[in-house]
């Protein structure tokens, strides 16, 4: 059996996490959420950015080499 000085460390150690998801669970309630078509027009939008960026660096890149391969 425990006694009371095993519970209070057992206390001691506990409340503190208890605390913290209470916390935890009275900050996700107020998250405002955003709506369904706003996330996915910025998914869309992130996803032509970086497709955009990937492209202009290869168009880059092969300028370089190119200008690279007249010097040898």
């Amino acid at each position: 059996m425990m006694n009371g000085k095993s519970n209070d460390k057992l206390k001691e150690i506990f409340d503190p996490i208890k605390a913290y998801f209470k916390g935890v669970k009275a900050e996700w309630g107020r998250i405002s959420w955003p709506e369904k078509s706003q996330i996915s027009a910025e998914t869309i939008s992130v996803i032509i950015i970086v497709f955009t960026f990937t492209i202009i660096i290869y168009l880059m890149d092969l300028v370089f080499k190119g200008i690279l391969s007249l010097i040898h």
